[in-house]
């Protein structure tokens, strides 16, 4: 099924079904957790991708705080980077889940700017195994990426939510449309 595109400036805005580990990109956004050592899903995808060097330069940023994000080489990936963002576990949206999740997509951001970086995918950060809802967390991705992005020239020309099931991207589908970019 086709999903939509949307533009904002001079960005972008795609939703893919796909492999995050395979995708040509300046930059794959890794849902880590907070050691950085990698793990399940995404994260542990992305480490066996990239292969071992990936895990030793991981080791020397002495881990991340949740809703931050650091920067890695892509190693044997497609991608050239990995921005490693550590999302929020839900607990019911009462301990700033919200505000931690947004943070993560806009500190990849600001670590894409900095880094001068044209592409970046993301995955569903905290929809896994930290049971974030899809479609809350499907509208906080869209909605911060699209802010970000119409706020700050940043140079970014494609952010991609690369979603890992169609649910997912109807999710995303439903927040691009939300907020009249469909």
């Amino acid at each position: 099924m086709p999903h939509p595109t949307a533009t904002i400036g001079n960005t972008q805005l795609d939703i893919v079904v796909a492999d995050i580990t395979t995708l040509d990109v300046d930059a794959i956004v890794n849902a880590a957790n907070r050691s950085l050592l990698g793990g399940g899903g995404v994260d542990g995808a992305i480490h066996r991708a990239a292969g071992p060097q990936l895990l030793d330069e991981c080791r020397t940023l002495g881990g991340c705080d949740t809703g931050d994000a650091k920067i890695t080489r892509g190693y044997r990936l497609k991608a050239r980077h990995v921005i490693h963002a550590v999302g929020p576990v839900w607990n019911g949206g009462g301990r700033h889940e919200d505000a931690l999740l947004a943070s993560c997509y806009r500190t990849a951001l600001d670590l894409a700017a900095q880094h001068r970086l044209a592409s970046v995918a993301f995955p569903a950060i905290s929809t896994g195994v930290y049971r974030f809802p899809g479609e809350r967390a499907a509208r906080i991705a869209v909605e911060t990426v699209a802010s970000v992005v119409a706020t700050q020239p940043r140079g970014l020309a494609r952010a991609i939510f690369c979603c890992f099931s169609e649910d997912s991207a109807a999710h995303h589908t439903a927040a691009i449309a939300a907020l009249g970019l469909a």
